[in-house]
């Protein structure tokens, strides 16, 4: 492990609350994960156990009808809402978006796009839903289809400060060439700048051999480095958007001083140290499941890694022990 990934360490662990007699249930975070379709339930439970086992006290999944009866019995320690809906549906997306949206105020971080599909009312209320967090200011992370609404309405996030995407390289293509940036040859780093630029500033995760983290600026343009598996089951990145939803929801509390915090660090700092977090801690999951599991790993080995890799690369804080 390189020094400057031991230092981001330290700092990642300075935004993880310890778990204090005086906090109540829900102040360790209360995370929601928006996706889960007809033809699409595991991301969006690998996406909501992720954040659940990293230590998020409340994981929520928001679906559609049959999608919720699927996820229900994968796990009972979910709240599944089936208030999505696919077409063909008689409302407006407007409307369907209202009871999402009343969710919002009980949140600190939101997930979208995990096993979401691209069917046009799905996408729709999502578009809302993306408004109304950022008119509350709530932290997003935007993955998989989310990624497919915002290539073609990148308005909604531009400029939104408080967003994280996660793009794998074909995302990353498509939503360059949307915003018309050029990353022929470009290093990971460079391209990856510019695609955040070119969004106004929102975090990009740029997945690959490593993860390339930015904002657009020189200041948080950082890399993720540390060893994966040589696996590449579908549904690992789940864990990543899980994972950054919970501490972006930690990040919150790191923010209000809902503790006696260490540093000074800002929001953007923060933001980026959630990003690398998340990319760290996936990595190491990644790596812990293949040397258990090799060519047959599957993204459900890296769910119980979570808390494996957490205090492998982060650690439990003293306050925390009984």
């Amino acid at each position: 492990m390189s020094s400057a990934t031991k230092e981001l360490l330290k700092k990642v662990r300075m935004i993880v609350p310890p778990m204090l007699e005086k906090f109540h249930k829900g102040m360790l975070g209360r995370v929601a994960v928006i996706g889960g379709s007809e033809n699409y339930t595991g991301a969006p439970y690998f996406s909501a156990m992720a954040s659940a086992r990293l230590g998020a006290d409340l994981s929520h999944v928001i679906c559609t009808p049959p999608a919720a009866n699927v996820i229900k019995t994968y796990s009972p320690n979910l709240m599944v809402h089936p208030l999505m809906r696919e077409n063909p549906y008689h409302s407006t997306p407007s409307t369907l978006a209202t009871p999402v949206i009343a969710m919002l105020a009980h949140l600190h971080s939101l997930v979208i796009g995990p096993g979401l599909g691209r069917d046009d009312l799905m996408q729709d209320i999502v578009a809302e839903v993306i408004s109304a967090a950022r008119e509350r200011k709530i932290p997003l992370v935007l993955d998989a289809d989310a990624l497919w609404l915002v290539q073609r309405r990148p308005e909604l996030v531009k400029g939104y400060k408080e967003c994280v995407l996660t793009p794998n390289v074909v995302e990353f293509g498509r939503l360059a060439q949307a915003v018309g940036v050029d990353t022929e040859g470009d290093t990971g780093k460079e391209g990856c700048k510019a695609l955040a630029n070119a969004l106004g500033g929102v975090m990009v995760v740029r997945k690959g051999g490593v993860d390339w983290i930015s904002d657009g600026t020189d200041e948080h343009t950082i890399t993720s480095e540390g060893e994966g598996g040589r696996k590449r089951s579908g549904g690992q990145g789940d864990t990543l958007t899980g994972s950054i939803g919970t501490l972006l929801a930690w990040r919150n509390m790191y923010l209000d001083k809902s503790w006696d915090t260490e540093g000074n660090m800002g929001r953007e700092e923060t933001l980026m140290l959630a990003a690398f977090g998340g990319s760290a801690i996936t990595r190491e999951c990644s790596r812990l499941a293949f040397m258990e599991r090799g060519r047959s790993l599957q993204a459900s080995d890296l769910t119980d890694k979570v808390p494996v890799a957490f205090e492998t690369l982060i650690g439990e804080k003293e306050e925390s022990k009984l």
